[in-house]
């Protein structure tokens, strides 16, 4: 995985994180959900990502 990848990933996480927060605060249940979601793509990138890497070592 390059270190690009990592940090996109990193990214949508925190983003998902912080949607998910405000949409909490707010009462926003649709804001929170979109947050969930981001860092659910994010955790299966992941994912995806270390099975690569994995499989080229």
């Amino acid at each position: 995985m390059g270190l690009d990848d990592k940090l996109k990933n990193t990214a949508e996480d925190l983003t998902g994180k912080g949607k998910e927060a405000t949409g909490k605060a707010t009462d926003d249940e649709k804001l929170e959900a979109e947050g969930k979601g981001d860092q659910a793509k994010s955790d299966l990138k992941q994912a995806g990502e270390n099975v690569k890497d994995a499989f080229k070592h």
